[in-house]
């Protein structure tokens, strides 16, 4: 990890740990309330690069149950997009992580991520206060939570994705 003041300032406002362990916490939200498991770790390494580039995330179906192999075969550009983001991205998930972790933000256990249900009513009253992109990220990082616990395995997802743990 580089010096927080050396990054370029795109980095520290987009990908920022703060604001990043915020998409991973509601992820694992949205994960759990669908499938009553923790957010698989290996799964985290997808939030953001779905989430964070407007493309992808507007190219989301609007409902979990739209397979997410249906999806990626109309959308065949999402596939390399995701992988190729995915590894560009994770540091920027481990840093994410860590804060999150060291804050008391997000939890882990057995190979899991947990977001720690005592932040929900911060989290909801900053949301007010958050710009629209905020807002959609937040929405969208709890969907894609949803729609990755409803898409199979850890293994089946990561492989549809072409990416590999």
């Amino acid at each position: 990890m580089s010096l927080w003041t050396s990054r370029p300032s795109e980095e520290r406002t987009l990908l920022n740990p703060s604001f990043c362990s915020c998409l991973l916490w509601q992820a694992a939200v949205g994960y759990r309330s669908t499938s009553q498991e923790p957010l698989p770790f290996e799964l985290s390494f997808l939030v953001l690069p779905i989430v964070l580039h407007r493309a992808t995330r507007e190219a989301l179906p609007t409902t979990i149950r739209t397979s997410l192999a249906v999806w990626i075969d109309d959308n065949p550009l999402a596939r390399s997009r995701v992988a190729d983001r995915s590894r560009m991205l994770v540091k920027f998930t481990k840093e994410a992580m860590m804060f999150g972790g060291l804050h008391g933000f997000l939890q882990f256990q057995a190979g899991a991520v947990v977001a720690n249900p005592k932040w929900k009513k911060l989290i909801t009253a900053d949301l007010k206060d958050s710009t629209n992109e905020v807002r959609s990220c937040m929405k969208h990082a709890e969907f894609v939570g949803k729609w990755l616990a409803n898409s199979g395995s850890s293994s089946t997802v990561m492989a549809i994705f072409g990416v590999r743990p």
